[in-house]
């Protein structure tokens, strides 16, 4: 290969040279900088709520907000909740915050956007004010006149960094484009795999120590508090573990760093969401995350056979129907829409009315649904080309089980209105039986009955296919079965040097890991269950698996094979589940729901 050929090579598909060797200590010294900025967010919402300058702060507000006022521009109409909510409301536009004292809602039909900034600067100082942890902030929209998004478009130019506006504008591609990669990129990207694979056929393989061995071993001196011992066995990991090297070297390399951690006893300060790590990242490392997860979306079927998945089974309930309403738990980015509203903007007859409720995890901040509303925004945007009457709510909630039916239902009158409830590997992060110790529901039942009493037309479910239980060494041995599966997929589809594939290892993989490995209690936020389990769970919540439709699994099939992913992914089907898994292990689950009595 010419030096001109590697150099475009390197600028297409992010390849790298191995990072320096870092200081021993560098993991530890980041957990205790990410603590440290944790304790300053935490020190923002641990104030008592009785506090006597708090409550004098509150009653101020209150008292702003409830008063009555009029002018030329408009008019505020004030009057008391019973739900303890205050509600935000203009140009169809609404934010809703709950408090402990004071309730209101606001009405105002102001036209100028001086005044939107300044009520909006009302709700954000009502996120300083003392509140529950179920707090919930709920954002609508409706698809905005093009004069409007022009106009508030050249405002963000204003205001916005210029990387902020280059992120949006990958998105908004990434959107419109359903994050596909050129061929041109695909075909090079073949290219360098099977390059380094020529090369390592070159160069003389010296014999390895069994590193998986040496992981549970070290698990077990851990188990039997033999401190000494597991130190020994953990520089000894490191001296053979890499973040470079083949799939084995990275995935002992973050095991590892798990241990070490858990070793160390910082484990159980260690309360950081991913969520909450991504939204805080510069808008550059948000871009280089992004890069990451299209080039994931490329060479590995999982995600889109997912929203396919999902989108199909959809698009199928919707059908007749002139309206639309999903609830997805968990929306992130929202990638997994606009392929849905492709489908149905070709509909026979033309699109439904379209509406989707995003519920995530709040930011830290004065703006806890900044994310999501952005998320809106962009599918506000794509749903506009493709001539979709669109709708938006957005609620961030740190506490999905506190997210009630009646939260969620409000905007729902017209019995044409089709309901769907969609969660791809999103329930996971609720608590479990293990962690709840009275009689009480855990959240995740809570939040399966919540979705059976909204009785949907449809309830979409995808799983990842893990077996943990709640004891440390067989969390770590099926965590190190499951791990050792996905780190051979990137291995076979992604070159060791790309640097897309090391921001995905070190920015997705490694804190699930860390969450597995070194957290226990409520600390320990990711809880995997296999399909199995989920299937009785769910019947134990009131809710009926629907039969696998047959014509969906065929698609999915010739999806796989039409897009050429790698001869070793697998897609099969089991008591009305859509399995996908590597070399004949399973790692993700999809199936279809409804209420019990329907």
């Amino acid at each position: 290969m010419s030096s001109t050929m590697a150099s475009a090579l390197k600028d297409q598909m992010g390849l790298v040279k191995p990072p320096e060797q870092q200081h021993e200590h560098a993991p530890l010294e980041y957990i205790s900088r990410i603590l440290m900025e944790e304790e300053e967010d935490r020190a923002l919402l641990q104030y008592d709520d009785d506090h006597p300058v708090l409550f004098q702060a509150q009653q101020s507000l209150a008292h702003v907000i409830s008063s009555s006022s009029s002018s030329d521009d408009g008019t505020i109409t004030t009057r008391s909740c019973s739900d303890s909510n205050v509600l935000f409301s203009w140009d169809g536009t609404s934010v809703v915050c709950n408090t402990t004292r004071a309730s209101a809602v606001v009405q105002h039909n102001w036209s100028s956007l001086a005044s939107m900034s300044f009520l909006t600067g009302m709700v954000e100082a009502s996120n300083l004010l003392p509140r529950n942890h179920s707090s919930l902030v709920v954002f609508k929209t409706d698809r905005r006149p093009q004069v409007s998004v022009d106009r508030a478009s050249k405002l963000m130019a204003m205001t916005e960094p210029e990387e902020e506006l280059h992120l949006q504008e990958m998105m908004n591609r990434m959107m419109l484009n359903d994050c596909e990669v050129s061929s041109q990129e695909m075909d090079d990207l073949r290219a360098a795999i099977k390059d380094e694979a020529a090369a390592r056929r070159k160069t003389r393989q010296w014999r390895q120590v069994d590193l998986q061995a040496l992981l549970v071993r070290c698990a077990d001196t851990m188990m039997m508090d033999d401190h000494h011992g597991a130190v020994e066995l953990v520089e000894k990991i490191k001296q053979h573990a890499s973040p470079t090297g083949d799939a084995t070297q990275r995935l002992a390399h973050y095991f590892v760093q798990a241990l070490e951690v858990r070793l160390a006893r910082t484990a159980r300060l260690l309360v950081v969401h991913r969520w909450h790590l991504m939204v805080k990242m510069p808008s550059s490392s948000v871009i280089d995350f992004l890069k990451a997860y299209q080039l994931f979306v490329a060479t590995c079927c999982f995600k889109k056979v997912a929203f396919n998945f999902s989108n199909r089974t959809i698009y199928r309930a919707a059908a007749g129907r002139s309206r639309l309403h999903i609830i997805d738990y968990g929306i992130r980015f929202g990638f997994q829409w606009p392929g849905l509203l492709r489908l149905l903007a070709a509909r026979e007859g033309g699109p439904p009315e379209v509406t989707i409720t995003g519920i995530d995890l709040p930011e830290p901040g004065f703006r806890p649904a900044s994310y999501i509303e952005k998320t809106g925004h962009r599918l506000s945007n794509c749903a506009q080309e493709l001539g979709v009457s669109f709708r938006f709510q957005a609620i961030a909630a740190a506490k999905w089980d506190n997210v009630h039916v009646e939260d969620l239902l409000g905007i729902i009158s017209d019995p044409e209105t089709v309901l769907i409830v969609n969660n791809i590997f999103r329930l996971e992060m609720l608590a479990d039986d293990s962690v709840v110790v009275d009689t009480r529901a855990s959240p995740r039942d809570v939040v399966l009955g919540n979705i059976r009493r909204m009785r949907p037309a449809v309830f979409t479910l995808g799983i990842v296919n893990g077996f943990y239980g709640s004891s440390f060494l067989r969390r770590f041995r099926e965590a190190l079965f499951y791990y050792s599966a996905v780190f051979d997929v990137l291995d076979a589809t992604m070159p060791r040097g790309s640097k897309q594939r090391l921001v995905l290892e070190h920015d997705v993989l490694a804190p699930f890991l860390l969450n597995i490995i070194a957290c226990e209690g409520r600390d320990r936020t990711d809880r995997f269950a296999s399909y199995k389990q989920w299937q009785i769970r769910m019947q134990r919540a009131g809710l009926r698996q629907l039969p696998m439709d047959r014509e969906v699994l065929r698609a999915m099939r010739d999806m796989v094979k039409k897009n050429q992913y790698h001869k070793d992914f697998v897609i099969d089907e089991d008591r009305q589940w859509l399995l996908q898994g590597w070399k004949g292990r399973i790692l993700y689950a999809h199936s279809n729901w409804v209420a019990q009595d329907d």
